[in-house]
């Protein structure tokens, strides 16, 4: 190995390798990590086909067409989570003219890391965090001048923590989600923008409830036994009575394992069938020929 690829290869050592010992918990986070943002595509997709093939009414939501009879050997069609079912109501906020003690006050009792800022007639107009108190805090605290470099960025912040009011202090404007957005929307948003927690909105800009990170993990990830359930019908479905008899699954954090014995050629259309099922991070085929 020359001395390119020995540099090549420490650095791909050094890209694999965690910067700190993982936890107990972080194995599963991981994992529910990748469901998550598999799910988000997967969710993302079906949405984007469903609004190309189906003709919209004047609600802009996908009708049956006239000229095309029910198909009743289709499968049922999964109904998308919407914002509005998943988000918590009421949502704590405060205004604009709130002093910063009474900002920290309120998010320790709410026990929240950010709310919404709105006006006196409920519109949001920003979103204010610790993360901006611990920032007014510590500039504060530092006795900080700004330099020749970078001398107007530092100003702009000197300027905002000075700030007495969650006017100062937010931050503006606020990344907002319509109650009517789909889940996969709202999660590929709070990804884009880092965000735990996101205000929803009407379409004038009232606050109406928040939305939090943990809500759309949730909705976007069926349990074990849901997919379990489906495991179970797609072996009703592409196998034979006499193949399907002996079969037993078990799903553990979405892994699905199957056991028991099959003929090879069922046992192959069946694997393929189970990795493509949303939620599903791994197939363990344990089933013996039969």
């Amino acid at each position: 190995m020359n001395r390119h690829e020995n540099f090549s290869a420490e650095a791909e050592a050094r890209r694999d390798r965690p910067s700190r010992p993982w936890s107990p918990g972080e194995a599963q986070r991981q994992d529910m990590l990748i469901r998550y943002l598999g799910a988000v595509a997967t969710a993302a997709a079906a949405y984007a086909r469903t609004e190309e093939q189906a003709p919209a009414g004047a609600t802009g939501r996908p009708v049956p067409s006239a000229a095309s009879p029910p198909q009743p050997s289709s499968p049922p069609k999964v109904e998308i989570p919407l914002v509005r079912d998943v988000m918590d109501v009421p949502a704590a906020s405060l205004r604009d003219d709130l002093p910063y003690r009474d900002i920290a006050r309120l998010l320790a009792r709410e026990q929240v890391g950010a709310v919404p800022v709105v006006d006196t007639e409920d519109h949001v107009v920003g979103v204010v965090s610790e993360n901006d108190l611990l920032a007014k805090v510590a500039f504060e605290a530092s006795g900080h001048r700004p330099g020749h470099i970078g001398r107007l960025r530092e100003r702009r912040l000197q300027s905002k923590a000075r700030g007495e009011t969650a006017a100062d202090l937010m931050t503006s404007p606020a990344i907002t989600v319509l109650p009517g957005a789909t889940v996969a929307e709202a999660a590929w948003l709070a990804a884009l923008s880092r965000l735990k927690r996101i205000p929803v909105t009407d379409r004038e800009g009232h606050l109406v409830g928040v939305v939090r990170r943990n809500a759309l993990l949730q909705a976007l990830i069926r349990d074990d036994a849901g997919i379990q359930a489906e495991v179970e019908a797609r072996i009703e479905a592409c196998c034979p009575p006499g193949d399907r008899e002996s079969v037993e699954v078990a799903v553990h954090d979405g892994i699905v394992e199957l056991t028991g014995r099959m003929p090879p050629v069922s046992t192959d259309r069946l694997v393929a069938e189970v990795e493509n099922i949303a939620d599903v991070v791994e197939v363990k085929n344990l089933l013996t020929a039969a």
